[in-house]
């Protein structure tokens, strides 16, 4: 096999991994993206993407927002889509060293990974999440 082979077998394989990649990522949650406070997106693509490629990424896209990121990295995935929510936007439910158990019990979200924020609070009704 020559040079050239072997040039045009490692691109076509390499552009059927792309291909895989690309199909594997999904559209976020509505309320991963419509919760997200426009002033807080980071920039998912590139000048000009359309939606389709920037939900095929896995990101967001919402271009009625002029000056900011049009395509932008999503919230958090929570385990209940009511729990996505900008971390300013949580209303506590608990109290310090409050127990994921506890938390639930309450019927509330509980999520530690931020220090000095509620890490048990309210859910938000998903009707207001949208693309």
């Amino acid at each position: 096999m020559d040079a050239g082979s072997r040039s045009a077998r490692l691109l076509a394989i390499l552009l059927l991994l792309g291909l895989c990649a690309l199909t594997g990522a999904q559209k976020p949650a509505a309320c991963r993206c419509s919760r997200q406070d426009p002033k807080n997106r980071v920039n998912c693509g590139f000048p000009g993407i359309t939606s389709d490629q920037c939900f095929t990424s896995g990101c967001c896209f919402d271009s009625q927002v002029p000056g900011v990121p049009w395509c932008f990295k999503p919230l958090p995935e929570q385990e209940s889509e009511e729990c996505v929510m900008e971390v300013s936007a949580r209303k506590n439910c608990g109290y310090p060293g409050i127990s994921p158990q506890d938390c639930a019990a309450r019927k509330c979200c509980f999520s530690d990974t931020i220090p000095e924020v509620p890490w048990c609070f309210f859910p938000m009704s998903v009707e207001d999440c949208h693309y």
